[in-house]
C-alpha cells in the first residue's frame, strides 16, 4: 500500500514540478491531432482512475454483483497481468483507450493541475480505505468491460503504473513543444 502512496505522490510531483509553470496555451497544445495535450493527459488519467471509485463504493455498500468469470482465478490472473503489462510506462506499443476514457474537452480549462492535485489525494484515500477489501482477494471487472476480471490490489497497481504512463506521454509532448518553440 505504501508503494501505491509513494507512487501516487512521485508522479503528482513529476506533474506539477515539469508542468506547473505552463500556460493554458501550453497546456493544450498538441503536435498533431492524434495526440494529446498535456492537460488530455492529465483529464483521462481523473477520469480513468474516478471509474473504479463507484465499483468500491458498491463493494462497501453490499450492491456489487461479481462477475461470473471472477470464479476463475486463472483468468483473474491472466487478465490482471496482461492489463498491467499493457499499459507499462515505456510506450512501445501505442493503444487505443476505450471511449467512456477519453478526455471530455479538445481545450482543458485552467485549474487542470490543481484539480489533478485534488483527485490525487482522493485516489490515496480510496487506496488507504481499501486495506481490508485488498486482504479479502477482492475481485473487480474493468470499470470499461465486464468481462476484464482482476484483483483490485491489481487494479490499484494498473492505475498507478497508468499514471507513470501518461506521464511519460506528457512529457514527450513537453519536449516537441520546446524543439517548435526552439525552431520559431
Amino acid at each position: 500500500m505504501e508503494n501505491w502512496i509513494a507512487q501516487i505522490d512521485k508522479t503528482t510531483q513529476n506533474f506539477s514540478d515539469t508542468f506547473g509553470e505552463l500556460s493554458f496555451e501550453q497546456l493544450n497544445w498538441k503536435p498533431n491531432a492524434e495526440t494529446w495535450s498535456i492537460s488530455q493527459n492529465m483529464e483521462h488519467l481523473i477520469v480513468i482512475n474516478e471509474s473504479y471509485f463507484p465499483v468500491i463504493d458498491s463493494i462497501r455498500k453490499d450492491t456489487y454483483k461479481t462477475p461470473f468469470l471472477a470464479k476463475f482465478g486463472f483468468l483473474v490472473s491472466f487478465f490482471g497481468k496482461t492489463v498491467l503489462k499493457a499499459v507499462q510506462p515505456d510506450r512501445k506499443k501505442k493503444m487505443k483507450t476505450f471511449t467512456m476514457w477519453e478526455p471530455n474537452e479538445s481545450d482543458i480549462a485552467i485549474g487542470i493541475l490543481d484539480r489533478f492535485r485534488k483527485h490525487q489525494s482522493e485516489l490515496k484515500n480510496i487506496i488507504q480505505n481499501s486495506k481490508d477489501l485488498i486482504e479479502k482477494g477482492t475481485v473487480i471487472s474493468s470499470p470499461a468491460n465486464k468481462n476484464i476480471v482482476y484483483k483490485l490490489e491489481k487494479a490499484f497497481d494498473i492505475i498507478v503504473t497508468h499514471e507513470q504512463r501518461h506521464f511519460e506521454q506528457a512529457l514527450e509532448v513537453h519536449q516537441l513543444m520546446k524543439k517548435k518553440a526552439a525552431k520559431n
